[in-house]
């Protein structure tokens, strides 16, 4: 008999550790408050970054007391949500969305979105950040309307098939003469398309989509920002007040391709566009503006070894003129898109995937202070091996200078240039146009160097930018 009743206890063990619920700690038998069921590939860290909480909290809050033996599908208490009770989901804030916008994209008071997401300031609502939502048990589906300058709330709802009422209740308006002109309304439908994301929330209906890549930004990398809309939309747009713009996609939609600089400080920028909407109604070329906090993050370049140059080369009396000349010729910003894919090499094989020195490397000259970066990809090579233009182009320059020595520098179109350094030989003139792989000069020791590479740097909006990355990815 005493045989049986250990074995009947070994069985309750059994079955107790087998539940979801024990996880080798005592658990609530009554979970009281905000709950996140665990998933795949989640740690305690992780799930405490998410939800904005301290890994201890979240393990004081759930009894935890060995986080390594989390299971998948425990049902986790988030702390520091008094009175609020639900499953919990998370997802990322898109560049589009506002605060306002998604509490009438959910339909949940934005006061309670505010809460869920522990902000205390709009800042903290930047594209990229984790947005803590309560699980709704029926998804709830809106479409986006914009009040034109000029229009009552009663005109849009009949011009969009709807009644004002609803326009008042679903966006938490205070009566009709609440709504401001510009502004973009939410309203419940029964509509919904399963195979398209929802959409910008804080964006009219007529932009189906805007993607920001990255999301977050990174020093010296190329930034690609495409909106999804039909034609007919005038866009303009500033990325810390640096103009953007913008071209017909062949694809169907606008780009616009920004380098970030890279010695900007890592923080948070503004992202703005402004687009005049088709002149046809319902629209009536109505203006839309919108602005949002992006992130930049550190590129966690190297510091060189301090180089000795030749003095001249480093005079700002020199150095200061040839910079002025060098960034006038990758300003001016032409409609046609002249090269396709990813580019080719400038260097051919063997030394294609040599370098010596990498794009942002931070620079001393002489004993100076590191204030410089490596402005672009430098090569192997010894002196008369082949260049090739990596694109379709036209040449802006060719020519000699002090720092850079024999240089040219090509014009890909959309505000993308290619330059290509301290030649022995430049074999193309300003004004030719060449083709991807085309021989257009010789690698040298021309101008301020330390032995002989092709130094190749690439701009996109004005801003020298990392180009290996355009060597191993198409942009756009």
């Amino acid at each position: 008999m005493r045989q049986i009743k250990q074995i009947v206890l070994a069985l309750l063990l059994v079955i107790l550790i087998s539940t979801p619920a024990y996880w080798g700690h005592a658990q609530q038998a009554e979970i009281d408050g905000p709950i996140y069921i665990v998933q795949t590939g989640d740690t305690l860290w992780g799930i405490a970054v998410r939800f904005r909480v301290s890994v201890d909290d979240l393990a004081r809050a759930n009894n935890i007391s060995d986080p390594g033996q989390l299971r998948l599908g425990a049902r986790l208490v988030i702390p520091g949500l008094d009175g609020i009770q639900g499953l919990l989901t998370t997802s990322s804030v898109a560049y589009g969305d506002t605060l306002r916008s998604l509490s009438r994209r959910y339909q949940m008071p934005a006061e309670m979105l505010a809460r869920l997401n522990h902000l205390t300031s709009p800042d903290e609502f930047y594209a990229g950040n984790t947005l803590v939502l309560l699980e709704q048990e029926q998804p709830i589906h809106t479409r986006r309307m914009m009040l034109a300058p000029g229009q009552s709330l009663l005109e849009l709802a009949i011009i969009e098939g709807g009644n004002p009422w609803s326009l008042i209740h679903d966006n938490s308006l205070a009566g009709s003469w609440a709504a401001m002109a510009g502004e973009v309304l939410h309203t419940t439908t029964t509509e919904s398309s399963p195979d398209l994301p929802p959409g910008p929330s804080a964006a009219p209906g007529l932009i189906e989509e805007i993607r920001l890549a990255p999301t977050f930004l990174v020093q010296g990398k190329s930034a690609v920002l495409r909106i999804i809309a039909p034609p007919g939309l005038s866009l303009t747009g500033t990325l810390d007040q640096r103009p953007l713009n913008f071209f017909p996609d062949p694809d169907g939609g606008y780009t616009s391709l920004q380098g970030v600089h890279a010695m900007v400080e890592p923080g948070a920028y503004q992202l703005s566009i402004q687009v005049t909407l088709p002149p046809e109604p319902p629209h009536n070329g109505a203006p839309y503006a919108f602005s949002q906090t992006v992130i930049v993050r550190s590129g966690n370049y190297p510091f060189d070894p301090v180089l000795i140059v030749k003095p001249e080369t480093i005079d700002p009396q020199v150095t200061g003129p040839e910079e002025t000349q060098w960034f006038e010729l990758a300003t001016p910003v032409t409609p046609e898109k002249l090269w396709q894919g990813i580019f080719q090499s400038p260097i051919g094989p063997p030394f294609n995937d040599c370098y010596p020195s990498k794009f942002g490397n931070r620079r001393s000259y002489n004993g100076s202070a590191y204030s410089f970066f490596h402005t672009g990809l430098d090569f192997c090579g010894g002196v008369g091996v082949d260049i090739l233009a990596p694109a379709e182009g036209v040449v802006v320059f060719a020519g000699a200078l002090t720092v850079r020595g024999n240089a040219t520098m090509i014009n890909h179109g959309w505000g993308v240039y290619t330059g290509y350094m301290h030649q022995s030989e430049i074999l193309v003139k300003t004004g030719d146009k060449v083709q991807a792989g085309q021989l257009i000069g010789k690698v040298g020791e021309t101008g301020r160097i330390t032995g002989p590479h092709l130094h190749w740097e690439l701009f996109v909006g004005g801003i020298q930018v990392d180009p290996l990355d355009w060597l191993t990815q198409i942009f756009p």
